[in-house]
């Protein structure tokens, strides 16, 4: 028998920024084993050798020292108190393996004001709640509030494809593309760099 579905529309989702005070929900939604073989969403953020070399509590106190240290790391929604679904978004700078990778090449000099959507994670419990859609509108409402003034992103374009949750945690193509992102161009056969232009924020003229 399929679950219970509640009638009506879904509980609001509340979207907040990851703090050195609101990390416990990062925490929790994560879980003791931080995803993806203890990933803790350090991936782009660290070397190739540097997390090669980590422990997973090593890229789980490394992530921890860059929020403490007031560096933006991402967002959590929140849905009836517990959290469900998370975007990183965060300078372009602060992903070291971004700024190798063929994937998200950029011309010398664009760096500047440039903020990278890394990746996604929705808890099994909240799929199907289009929260992703939503995590992605609050990182570009987010990072303009910062002063960025484009975000970009590297989805994945299934092609007509199922593809399994680990294999989208990019985020799809056409999402970027319902939010409104340009497709700058195909990076292989499934890889994407699509890049928004945002309007000024308050640490932007």
């Amino acid at each position: 028998m399929p679950p219970h579905r509640r009638a009506g529309p879904e509980p609001a989702a509340e979207v907040v920024a990851i703090t050195a005070e609101t990390w416990p929900l990062f925490e929790e939604l994560l879980g003791p084993g931080g995803l993806q073989g203890g990933c803790w969403c350090s991936w782009f953020r660290l070397s190739s050798k540097e997390y090669g070399a980590a422990t997973s509590a090593g890229r789980k106190a490394f992530v921890h020292g860059r929020v403490l240290d007031g560096e933006p790391f991402g967002l959590v929604a929140v849905v009836e108190g517990m959290p469900a679904a998370w975007v990183s978004v965060a300078p372009r700078a602060c992903h070291a393996r971004l700024l190798r990778s063929p994937i998200a090449r950029l011309p010398e000099g664009e760096e500047e004001g440039v903020w990278s959507v890394a990746c996604f994670y929705v808890a099994a419990k909240a799929r199907g709640r289009h929260l992703t859609g939503q995590l992605l509108e609050a990182a570009a409402a987010y990072a303009a509030g910062h002063g960025a003034r484009v975000l970009e992103g590297y989805p994945v374009d299934p092609g007509g494809e199922r593809m399994a949750p680990a294999g989208l945690y990019h985020g799809t193509l056409a999402m970027f593309l319902q939010a409104g992102f340009e497709l700058v161009e195909r990076r292989g056969v499934r890889r994407a760099l699509v890049r928004r232009q945002l309007p000024p924020g308050p640490g932007r003229d």
